[in-house]
């Protein structure tokens, strides 16, 4: 991709070309918050094609309009608050037969927990299920045979993809950061002993204040969705800028979350102590300083599913280990549906 200077455009933003599609890089937190609020309808999603069209289908990721507003009522049910509980079995029943894997892995050895995550995410997405059907009396309700295999794409990128991300960058920092791994484990041992967790226990997740902060300090650093793109569907005025329809708009999360003049000089230097009063005083309020799950109506539907799946079984690991960095890892962040490394990531298990 070739930048192409464009003139003043403001201090932050700038034009360029992939190939011959202009792309407008936008940091600009006002206009950010424009664009993915898209009160006018103007910003709409760019078409996915080719294998991310196979992969994705016409699912709730890809899809715009009436289609959108049906998928994403089903998707709020399937991720509600009281569907959410009903999963909080399936979760902890997968993380202890990931758990009970790694009792059979020698001691002081490494293991490659990238892969493990990836089973564990997927296992818990085979244990839960739908709650609607195709066989709905009310046909505003009801959900065909090829909707249903779309939203099961879906649902697999949303549970799957993002959670592994996450718990694959978290353990990766508590690993290099044994002190905020030591503060974690104090406080999941106070709370749940070294009993597993059970649905009644469930309230116990709102409390794990410290392992919040390192998941919030995790997603800045490491935020699964590296951008975020947008398509102006027709000629339209945002802040001083005057865009042509087609044009691509480019919200670069990862710049935004290492942005010094939102976070300060420590930027890039883990930190969870910036979110012990929350998001909203970490950021100053900015609401557009925080994207690791977007922003606005399009907000990623299984934020709440992925921090629920990732804080079982980031104490549940807590409960029973202490894990460093391998001395094989190599540190090569790569991007694939979300943020990995490239190579995995191999720890040292260590059982408490």
């Amino acid at each position: 991709m070739a930048r192409m200077g464009t003139g003043n455009m403001g201090r932050k933003n700038f034009l360029s070309w992939h190939g011959q599609k202009p792309q407008l890089i936008v940091t600009e937190p006002d206009l950010i918050k424009e664009i993915l609020n898209n009160r006018d309808g103007v910003y709409v999603k760019m078409k996915v094609v080719g294998y991310g069209k196979k992969l994705l289908g016409d699912g709730l990721v890809t899809t715009e309009g009436r289609k959108w507003v049906k998928q994403r009522k089903l998707a709020n049910h399937v991720f509600h608050a009281e569907s959410l509980k009903g999963m909080v079995p399936a979760m902890i029943t997968a993380v202890e037969m990931m758990l009970e894997r790694w009792k059979h892995h020698d001691q002081g050895k490494e293991i490659q927990v990238f892969q493990e995550f990836r089973l564990l995410t997927s296992d818990v997405i085979s244990r839960t299920a739908f709650g609607t059907t195709n066989h709905e009396a009310d046909e505003s309700k009801r959900i065909s045979i090829e909707d249903m295999i779309d939203e099961c794409k879906t649902f697999y990128f949303a549970g799957h993809e993002t959670t592994t991300s996450l718990l694959t960058w978290t353990c990766l920092l508590l690993a290099i950061h044994t002190d905020w791994q030591d503060k974690a484990t104090r406080e999941v041992i106070e709370l749940l002993g070294q009993k597993n967790p059970t649905p009644d226990d469930i309230n116990f997740i709102s409390r794990l204040k410290t392992m919040n902060m390192i998941i919030n300090e995790s997603l800045r650093l490491y935020p699964p969705v590296l951008s975020i793109v947008r398509t102006v569907s027709r000629e339209v005025r945002l802040g001083k800028l005057n865009l042509q329809a087609n044009i691509e708009l480019i919200i670069s999360t990862i710049a935004i979350h290492h942005d010094p003049e939102i976070w300060g000089e420590d930027v890039h230097i883990f930190k969870p102590e910036r979110f012990s009063e929350g998001v909203a005083k970490a950021t100053n309020n900015n609401t557009v300083a925080f994207l690791p799950f977007g922003l606005g109506p399009r907000t990623c539907v299984g934020l709440n599913f992925a921090m629920t799946e990732a804080k079982i079984a980031l104490a549940m690991i807590l409960q029973r280990y202490h894990f460093t960095l391998s001395p094989t890892y190599v540190h090569s962040p790569t991007k694939r549906l979300t943020s990995c490394p490239q190579h995995g990531l191999q720890i040292m298990l260590h059982a408490l």
